[in-house]
């Protein structure tokens, strides 16, 4: 059966479907030794040869679920960097199959990173529609009253982005500075750095916690670790209803 070729690449856990279509536009892709760059083309994975960066795709793969203590001055990619920094994938070396990170981490924030090669699953727990939560340690420049904090709770709305209600709490003061945990259920680019700089408090450190119930307990920094099976359910059954609908802002008549 035909089926989208993003769709296809990502169910084989090469990649999340996001990274499966910058591949197809970036001509990575084949199709019986045709070059596709066309979003939306359609390919049987049953019949049609396809291959990513001149390697065929796997037919079937065991489904893998791991995390990672990410540190700092690393890359979340799949990709080898032209720069040649260190990427994510040189601390997941472990797993036989492939795998790809759920969202990403910027360069410089550490913390829990999750990889799988179910991508349905990680579309899924992306959807900021089915709430998964994100927990933050965040040092920021300064101490928020409750006032900035209350600020974050209603939500944060940018010229070009609308940022959702963070749950927002004070952990402890350290001389000017302070730690916050920042509980959030979507993941934008550089989301909390531009929030809190937006609030007046720059971000000097950044840990991601815990994603979807799993934490770092017990996980040094550098290292990683298979779910159990009783976490993976856990994580699958966060996503098993339907989602949420999203609720659409109207604009206000003019003169009301």
């Amino acid at each position: 059966m035909k089926t989208r070729l993003q769709k296809i690449i990502a169910d084989a856990g090469l990649a999340s479907r996001r990274e499966a279509e910058r591949w197809i536009e970036e001509g990575k892709v084949r199709v019986n030794d045709q070059v596709v760059t066309q979003l939306g083309s359609l390919a049987d994975p049953a019949k049609d040869r396809i291959q990513v960066n001149g390697k065929p795709i796997p037919r079937h793969q065991e489904p893998a679920y791991l995390i990672l203590n990410k540190p700092t001055s690393c890359l979340t990619t799949t990709n080898d960097d032209k720069r040649g920094r260190t990427t994510v994938m040189e601390f997941v070396r472990v797993v036989q199959t492939r795998v790809f990170p759920v969202g990403r981490l910027d360069y410089n924030t550490q913390g829990l990173l999750l990889f799988t090669n179910d991508g349905a699953l990680s579309k899924k727990l992306l959807d900021p529609r089915y709430g998964v939560k994100r927990t933050y340690k965040v040092k920021v420049s300064g101490v928020p009253n409750e006032k900035t904090l209350k600020r974050l709770a209603r939500g944060v709305h940018l010229e070009d982005s609308q940022f959702k209600p963070i749950e927002a709490k004070v952990q402890r003061a350290s001389g000017k500075n302070c730690f916050l945990i920042l509980t959030l259920t979507e993941g934008k680019n550089r989301h909390i750095k531009r929030v809190c700089e937006h609030i007046g408090h720059p971000v000097i450190k950044l840990q991601r916690t815990h994603f979807g119930g799993l934490n770092l307990t017990g996980l040094p920094l550098g290292a990683c670790r298979f779910l159990s099976p009783k976490e993976i359910k856990a994580l699958k059954q966060l996503v098993a209803k339907e989602p949420a609908p999203i609720k659409v802002r109207r604009k206000k008549r003019a003169g009301k």
